[in-house]
């Protein structure tokens, strides 16, 4: 292992960003008054809020330095993962938070209570919380002790893990939502202005694009992959890596909380195309193509997690290199607020409120916080376990291939087809389960092929969609409360035409959207 180390201004600069943001987050806490306020920031979050904070809880520590070394390792393909983003974000914005919004939900699994019923969203409440906590949470400390444990080899993982997760936690309890997006909105501007400056000077320091070429192999260059690659198979790209992106932008309530608190619905389209706008134009550039300049600088490094730190602590003058580290552990620590303020969000509207629907406000704020201490704690007990896995990656996509699946499946039929109703829904969920259980239990059997699980994730939304398609049809139809405003018609996009036609061009989402579009073709026309 490289050693590493780092000057006293350095660690002056991170400690400085920490006592600001803990320091932040307790004055937030003076301002709510409701669990409106504390759960989603008294829904008056603007557009680059918005924005940012979805693009810094998405990308973590461990995509940041999963991403270089990726790049260092099989080149671009990676990247595909994050133009997908933009894909659905831009289909989220149009097809499904309007619903959101207009149906004032807390959790998105109070949506699906309202569209089909109560079962749906016990069963979609809870499994959120424990994938919260289990994966999303779990990980990012995990994979954020490990960054820390370059530099202090010697303090044990769990030691690194519970400080992480103390400092995380703090200012996500006493701030709730709003501390949770204005310091993800700092964190987004120090992780990209760090990631630019570290790219422009690993550029200068190997002196042109032609050295790349020579140490690289041409195929890392290109986005695409055959259908043959072990990685990023090309048809996984339109089953498995579309299907979790979903999960993840859209029905996640991790990410989709930050949209939940827009001012309003315009602020909250715009944002999540602005989040898309930062996935296409961000990552490949300024964490993907360092990992490639990265073969020049270090051909023999000994694993390639170790690139993003080795660039960080060769390239960076004294001071840069506090700023950046300081937004290196910011990414970490943004994924972890956002996944516990979700957790507690969920427990406390989806369980607490439905139960005891006389506590009030304050109170349930209260619950709230208390939800988060428990959680981060729970999150850091088990996070070290991670560590029996061989690789984070095979960790995070084993647990999220199986599980979100049919998730997916009720939210895409509960919206375009009007006559799903609740005991589909049901069915659904339990083929989902049960094919989930076949796939895990046979995948090292010796008379079934080995499957990707890009295409695992594909056949059991298939087997969840077919379900929820027979029985439904099987069974009486959804009354009209179910669906008149929980499923898209034509009617709406109609209505919307006239409302946004007062907008200037550039207000327009719908233009915006085309523009991403645009320019997402661009790139992949020029890395194909």
């Amino acid at each position: 292992m490289p050693g590493f180390t780092i000057s006293m201004i350095d660690w002056i600069i991170v400690l400085f960003y920490f006592v600001f943001i803990i320091w932040r987050g307790v004055g937030y806490a003076k301002k709510h008054e409701t669990a409106e306020d504390y759960f989603l920031a008294g829904r008056s979050l603007t557009w680059p809020l918005i924005g940012l904070s979805l693009y810094a809880s998405n990308i973590s520590s461990s995509s940041l330095i999963g991403m270089t070394a990726s790049g260092y390792e099989t080149g671009f393909s990676v990247f595909s993962y994050e133009w997908m983003a933009a894909v659905v974000l831009i289909i989220f914005a149009i097809f499904f938070l309007p619903f959101y919004l207009r149906s004032k939900i807390y959790t998105l699994p109070e949506f699906l209570e309202k569209r089909f019923d109560s079962r749906s969203r016990t069963y979609f409440s809870a499994l959120t919380v424990i994938t919260n906590i289990g994966v999303d949470t779990a990980a990012t400390l995990y994979a954020g002790a490990l960054v820390v444990q370059l530099i202090f080899p010697s303090v044990a993982l769990w030691q690194t893990i519970l400080i992480l997760a103390i400092l995380s936690g703090l200012y996500t309890i006493a701030g709730g939502l709003k501390a949770v997006v204005y310091t993800d909105a700092i964190q987004a501007v120090l992780l990209i202005s760090g990631s630019v400056v570290l790219t422009v000077l690993a550029f200068l320091k190997i002196g042109s694009w032609e050295a790349v070429k020579a140490v690289t192999p041409a195929q890392h260059f290109h986005i695409i992959q055959t259908h043959t690659d072990a990685f990023l198979p090309w048809p996984g790209l339109i089953s498995g890596v579309f299907l979790l992106g979903f999960y993840f932008w859209a029905t996640n309530q991790f990410i989709v909380q930050r949209t939940l608190g827009a001012k309003n619905l315009r602020h909250g389209q715009w944002g999540a195309l602005f989040a898309g706008f930062l996935k296409v134009s961000t990552p490949l550039f300024i964490m993907i193509m360092p990992g490639l300049m990265a073969r020049v600088l270090y051909p023999d490094i000994e694993k390639a997690n170790y690139v993003f730190p080795m660039l960080m602590f060769d390239l960076l003058p004294k001071g840069l290199l506090g700023l950046v580290l300081a937004g290196l552990i910011a990414a970490m620590m943004s994924s972890i607020d956002s996944a516990l303020n979700s957790a507690s969000t969920l427990v406390t509207m989806d369980f607490i409120r439905k139960l005891r629907p006389q506590t009030t406000s304050v109170q349930l704020m209260w619950i709230g916080r208390t939800a988060t201490l428990v959680f981060m704690l729970a999150a850091a007990a088990w996070a070290p376990q991670i560590d029996k896995f061989p690789t984070l990656w095979q960790y995070l996509q084993s647990a999220l291939s199986y599980i979100v699946p049919p998730i997916v499946a009720l939210f895409f039929m509960g919206v375009f087809w009007k006559r799903a109703n609740a005991d589909g829904a049901v069915a659904g969920i339990i083929v989902g389960i049960v094919s989930a259980a076949f796939f895990l239990g046979d995948n090292d059997a010796k008379w079934m092929p080995a499957i990707h699980f890009l295409y695992v994730a594909a056949i059991i939304f298939g087997l969840s969609c077919l379900a929820i398609f027979a029985v439904s049809l099987l069974t009486p139809p959804p009354p009209e409360n179910k669906v008149r405003d929980f499923t898209w018609q034509r009617k709406i996009y109609d209505r919307e035409t006239i409302e946004i036609r007062k907008l200037p061009f550039m207000w327009n989402y719908r233009y915006q959207s085309a523009l991403l579009i645009a320019f997402l073709a661009l790139i992949l026309l020029l890395f194909w």
